[in-house]
């Protein structure tokens, strides 16, 4: 990813190989629909328009609380490629584009990244009922990189611009270059799916890339976290229940006013500058004052009302302070295993090396494979008795799918029988079980 900020870039030496060619547009840059008349007819268009629609959205992360779209790119072979503002149809959730993402609700969605995007798409009622997602593609096949521009140059042949990747979205007017930019993110996207469905096609793994865009294609918005103050970072470094206390105070109170204003949570105060408060705990606002994370303009602004949320935590009574862990949905971190639970941690460790060896065998990531947290859930706590049949309903109350649980539930139920011997090295039994015709 390139910004602004990066340094200009270095001149190749003479017998350096030449630059693969720039992506441009092959058509002219779409004007912006902004307006219920020009929706209407984007929304006719793209109905007439054959096979699947490449997808994509700009959010402005990094300076704006919400994570909605501010800019929406379609293209669609046929009609070509449109950018829709969605500011102008008004706040999420944006029904006004409702009947965009009905319009487009019989084809497959061609997006990158889809676990980014898909929640923001939401919000102006797209969700695909079929989905390509040419990220999830380029790991499924172990591609080293697999951002867009590096897909693009890999297998277009392609080099793509990303100057304005970090740029604020929800800036009006976007300038030209931007939606040039922006543009350009849907331009081949098309061409790089269907190059990447030959590959998984050829590599036995197209039937895996189908359950896996299934099934990010109808899953629910994730649940609130529980307790979500104790995800700031450096919180470890705090001790005792009180200094827990102002953390969750300051937290609450920034996440407010960072909704408030629609901007970042560090636009407030930063995670940092929460630490240092629940190490020192101030006793005056101007000891507040003087501590670094309060030294800039903007969060001396809000001094007053940080002062209140912390002498609130002060006050509280004994009884009425949190705990000092969360309550675990699931096992606690790894690296505490080995002190509270050493046979686990022998299981973890036997368990990762199996799904390491097995995923050189399949040649993919690990973590594609099989969800890490899965491998914990059942590395903390293995079924009893252990059994191929029970590891694999194990794994699938987990969320894995059919397929990976194909892969690993029979070579994990092996290992973990004789999970009483953590010095035994670890050897991939090859065979017909792990053979490549159970590759589908």
């Amino acid at each position: 990813m390139t910004s602004a900020s990066d340094p200009p870039p270095q001149t190749p030496p003479d017998d350096a190989p030449p630059l693969a060619p720039l992506l441009t547009l092959r058509d002219p840059l779409p004007a912006v629909v902004d307006d219920a008349s020009g929706l209407a007819r984007t929304v006719d268009a793209f109905k007439l328009g054959s096979g699947p629609v490449a997808v994509d959205a700009e959010r402005a992360s990094g300076y704006r609380y919400s994570q909605r779209a501010y800019l929406l790119q379609l293209r669609r072979e046929g009609v070509g490629s449109a950018l829709i503002d969605p500011v102008p149809f008004g706040g999420v959730p944006n029904e006004a584009l409702y009947q965009l993402g009905r319009a487009l609700s019989d084809c497959e969605w061609i997006i990158h990244a889809a676990s980014q995007d898909l929640a923001c798409l939401a919000e102006l009622g797209m969700r695909p009922l079929s989905l390509f997602d040419t990220e999830l593609a380029g790991r499924l096949l172990n591609y080293p990189r697999v951002g867009l521009a590096s897909l693009v140059q890999e297998l277009l042949g392609f080099r793509m611009r990303k100057e304005h990747s970090a740029v604020d979205w929800s800036k009006r007017p976007m300038p030209e270059s931007w939606l040039t930019y922006a543009a350009l993110d849907v331009e081949v996207l098309i061409e790089l799916r269907d190059v990447l469905a030959r590959q998984l096609e050829d590599a036995g793994k197209t039937e895996w890339a189908a359950q896996e865009f299934a099934a990010w294609a109808s899953m629910a918005d994730p649940a609130p976290r529980h307790e979500p103050w104790r995800r700031t970072s450096g919180i470890h470094r705090v001790r005792g229940r009180r200094g827990l206390a102002l953390i969750r105070s300051m937290w609450h109170l920034r996440d407010d006013l960072a909704r408030g204003r629609d901007i970042t949570t560090n636009r407030i105060v930063s995670d940092a500058a929460i630490i240092e408060v629940a190490q020192n705990i101030p006793t005056s606002r101007e000891a507040l004052a003087r501590l670094n994370g309060f030294a800039n303009r903007g969060a001396r602004r809000y001094l007053r009302e940080f002062y209140a949320a912390i002498a609130t935590a002060r006050a509280l009574p004994e009884a009425d302070l949190p705990a000092m862990s969360a309550k675990q949905d699931g096992p606690p971190p790894p690296r505490v295993w080995r002190e509270r639970n050493p046979e686990a941690a022998g299981r973890l460790t036997k368990v990762r090396e199996t799904l390491r060896a097995l995923s050189e065998h399949y040649d993919l990531p690990s973590e594609n494979l099989l969800a890490p947290s899965a491998v914990r859930r059942l590395a903390w706590s293995p079924p009893d008795p252990v059994s191929t049949d029970a590891v694999a309903e194990r794994l699938a109350c987990d969320g894995a799918r059919p397929w990976q649980i194909r892969l690993t539930a029979e070579p994990l139920a092996a290992f973990l029988r004789h999970d009483e011997d953590w010095s035994t090295p670890i050897r991939l039994r090859t065979g017909r079980s792990l053979g490549k015709d159970r590759l589908t």
